[in-house]
This record gives structure tokens, sequence and C-alpha cells, in this order.
């Protein structure tokens, strides 16, 4: 999408193909992951089914609606979480943005632990990304943050879990154009049955039509487009 190309390659290479260094389009994004969050202008990290994701901050409040949490910084402590992950989400509330290298040492837990139970937070939503701190040696490290606190002006009023959801399914719709609702679960997460609901709403509202397959059934977006 940056380049206008699809056969863009994203790395400098040797001739034996070793790699040297990204391509400076490619390191625009690359930067990006850390420089738009670090600015707070987008919810960036692991949030949508463990997979690296930008959320914007308009459709923030819906993503972390389905949660079930009020938007407080200490929500976690309501969490039924493991030792590990409790401590990781209460060092970043004693001691705010802190980097991945920095974090095992504060929460006291071995590194490959703390960083695993600092990704299972992502996925619910209760850590996220807060830019990067460069290192003498090796790659930069991840700056984490509680989500909840860093975006609080953002979650102090939630919509309900319903509107949240076909909010998020109308997103989805739009830009797939074509889904299903186990298309729909595996964005968002939740159960299918809650997916076909939040699509069905849209149908109602005439921002989706429904088409039965015979052994599942499509929505696509209102318009002739979406036909």
């Amino acid at each position: 999408a940056l380049t206008g190309r699809q056969d863009v390659d994203w790395a400098v290479r040797e001739d034996g193909g070793k790699f040297v260094d990204f391509t400076p389009d490619f390191a625009r994004v690359w930067n990006w992951k850390d420089e738009l969050p670090e600015q707070r202008l987008v919810c960036a990290g692991k949030h949508l089914r463990g997979r690296a994701s930008l959320v914007s901050l308009e459709l923030l409040p819906a993503l972390y609606a389905l949660t079930g949490r009020a938007g407080r910084a200490d929500d976690f402590r309501d969490e039924e979480l493991s030792p590990v992950e409790r401590d990781v989400a209460a060092a970043l509330l004693e001691n705010g943005p802190t980097s991945s290298a920095d974090l095992p040492h504060i929460a006291g837990h071995e590194r490959k632990r703390t960083h695993a139970a600092a990704e299972r937070l992502q996925k619910r939503l209760v850590v996220t990304a807060a830019g990067r701190q460069e290192r003498d040696r090796g790659w930069p490290a991840v700056v984490l943050d509680l989500l909840p606190s860093r975006y609080a002006e953002h979650l102090r009023t939630l919509p309900d879990a319903d509107v949240a959801r076909t909010d998020l399914a109308a997103t989805v719709l739009r830009s797939a154009r074509e889904i299903s609702a186990a298309d729909l679960a595996a964005v968002i997460g939740g159960p299918r049955k809650e997916a076909a609901a939040a699509l069905d709403r849209l149908t109602d509202q005439g921002a989706a039509r429904a088409r039965d397959t015979g052994e599942y059934v499509l929505w696509t977006t209102g318009s002739k487009r979406g036909g």
C-alpha cells in the first residue's frame, strides 16, 4: 500500500541472501509500530487473537468493551490471571511504561516467562505497546504499558457489548466485503453466535445482507457494490 506495488522486497540483502537492513519503505512501516503508540496516535500490540495489530483510537472503546472491564488502570486485579501475569501487570501499574528488557527484573520473574505473560496480557487488552527503547547492542526493546492507563481518556465511556460488537462487525465487513460469523469471531473473538447476532443487527439496519450458501451464511455490505 505504501509503495503502490506488490512485488516489493522488504529487505536489503548481500549477494548470498544474508539480511543487511530493511528497505527504506519497510523501515518506515517498521518504525510506525513503535512511533504511533509512543505518541498515543494508535493502540498497538498483540491485541487481536495474539497477532500484532494496530487499533484506531476510535474503535478502541468498542474492542475494550468486549472485555467486560470498566476501563480502570487496575482492572486487572479483578481478572483471573496467573501469578506471573499479575506480577507483570502490577509492575507496570507501579512503574509506568517499562521496556521489555527491564520488565523481568522489575516483575521478579525469568525473562522468557515474563515475555510470555506480557504477550498473553496484550491479547487480553491489559498490556499494550508504548514505544521502543534503544539499546547499545541488539534490537531495540519494546516499551510496555497498561492499556487502560495509557488510553484512559478514550475509555471513560464504553459502549454496551452488543453495540460494540456491531460497530466492530461493521468495520470488518467494510474491509472484507463478505464475511461469515466464523470470520468475524476469528478477528474480534467471542462465540460465533454473538458474531452472527452482530451481523444480523447490521442486516436489520440495512448495512449488510445475508446470503445462505446451504452450508453457512455469508454477510455482504448493504450497498450494491457489496453484493
